[in-house]
């Protein structure tokens, strides 16, 4: 006799009753799936068609299904990049009444794929090392966070394309945990793991003639290594200074760029030696930093040159101690107190040579040169009157550039097609 059926979810598509729960995960019907490419899975995984959305379905022993489920939910709501999970479905028989597996039901995630999908045409060597880049960034965010997660492999990682690098996102988390913070060894036996796993997956891939064979599995799970332990040291390295060496946060916040991070949090506590610093980092969309900054100050700017003034939005923020003030309060005086003062230190015979935004940016990098010449901050006003005497007039008039023909820039034109 068939038992009822019992779904464990924060809200339920009616549409999911009319899944085929009763048969066996391997014999669902070809017109209820949809074809995705999926990775290696201990576990039986179909992607199914539910109206205009696509779920994962993973057939799973009940107590498992329902913990992973949990853990999803956890990290979702920590903002870590994991698949959404969306239910458990238990209490399922098969036709003659016999016990199946419970099902675990996610999210599918929109533009993902499995690594062996990434490799199902002959690709350059370099894609496996930002491959595990990728992995290594999220990582470092997980552990950060408390979890470890205990399996860590390629093959339980989805990623997306993410401007000529990849993104990287959590799918299986039966062999996780949550703690408020993880011990050095349980760290570092995630990363000995990941590295023995992605060897093996490499390994693989040039079994299958995905990679030359002179290519060094090794290498690339050192890869991993070396990239994780550099993120965490300067992600987690308690440092101090002095008050008004503001120059100082912002070399921490370029070197958190240079490793592929964006500043999210500054926070600054001050104790008898000094003050220290602490970064939240994370990962953020394309456009995020030019829809925040217009948002913010009015100013509309390329992305890199938004997250450029962001980052000393940010930095001015914590300088000045108003981390718990209104955000767009904080970005007005910047505006007045920063911005505005350095534009208009540009005398007007040389506003032609860059825009505001990028003059800005390049006086933010010579003050930071400066500052580190010196040993201490130099002020903005210095840095500007610095760069306009010396770095500004030897710049080319990018203003009159622009009105050029390009038929009237033979030799300019031939270098950009070199």
């Amino acid at each position: 006799m068939a038992t009822a059926l019992e779904i464990t979810a924060a809200s339920v598509d009616p549409e999911i009753l009319g899944l085929p729960w009763r048969t066996p995960l391997e014999e669902w019907p070809a017109e209820r799936l949809a074809a995705f490419p999926r990775g290696i899975s201990r576990h039986v995984v179909r992607f199914v068609k539910l109206g205009s959305a696509v779920l994962a379905v993973k057939e799973i022993d009940e107590t498992i299904a329902r913990r992973e489920y949990q853990l999803l939910r956890v990290l979702r709501r920590l903002g870590m990049p994991s698949v959404e999970p969306v239910g458990v479905v238990s209490g399922r028989t098969d036709m003659d009444g016999e016990p199946l597996d419970a099902a675990l039901v996610t999210r599918h995630l929109q533009f993902s794929l499995p690594y062996r999908a990434l490799f199902s045409q002959t690709l350059r060597v370099d894609t496996a090392t930002r491959l595990v880049d990728a992995l290594a960034v999220l990582l470092v965010r997980l552990h950060l966070s408390g979890f470890y997660w205990g399996d860590v492999s390629l093959s339980n990682t989805l990623f997306r394309r993410d401007a000529g690098a990849f993104a990287a996102y959590l799918v299986d988390a039966e062999t996780g945990d949550l703690h408020e913070t993880l011990s050095r060894g349980q760290r570092e036996y995630d990363v000995e793991l990941a590295g023995m796993n992605i060897a093996g997956e490499v390994m693989d891939l040039q079994a299958g003639g995905f990679l030359d064979e002179d290519f060094d599995p090794l290498r690339v799970s050192e890869v991993l290594s070396e990239r994780y332990f550099s993120l965490w040291a300067e992600l987690t390295a308690p440092e101090s200074f002095e008050t008004g060496d503001r120059w100082r946060v912002d070399a921490r916040i370029r070197r958190l760029n240079e490793l592929g991070f964006d500043v999210g949090e500054l926070t600054l506590t001050t104790d008898i030696d000094g003050t220290t610093v602490s970064i939240q980092p994370k990962v953020v969309d394309s456009g995020h930093h030019s829809r925040r900054l217009l948002r913010l100050t009015g100013l509309d700017v390329e992305e890199n040159q938004a997250r450029r003034l962001l980052n000393d939005l940010d930095s001015f923020q914590a300088a000045e101690g108003r981390q718990a003030d209104d955000e767009e309060a904080v970005a007005h005086e910047w505006v007045q107190t920063c911005f505005e003062p350095v534009v208009r230190a540009v005398p007007k015979n040389l506003r032609g040579k860059l825009e505001p935004a990028e003059i800005f940016h390049e006086v933010l990098e010579h003050r930071w040169y400066l500052s580190e010449q010196n040993g201490h901050d130099v002020g903005l006003l210095d840095a500007v009157r610095s760069y306009v005497g010396t770095v500004l007039p030897s710049k080319p008039d990018e203003a009159a550039v622009l009105g050029v023909d390009t038929h009237e820039m033979p030799v300019v034109a031939d270098r950009l097609a070199d």
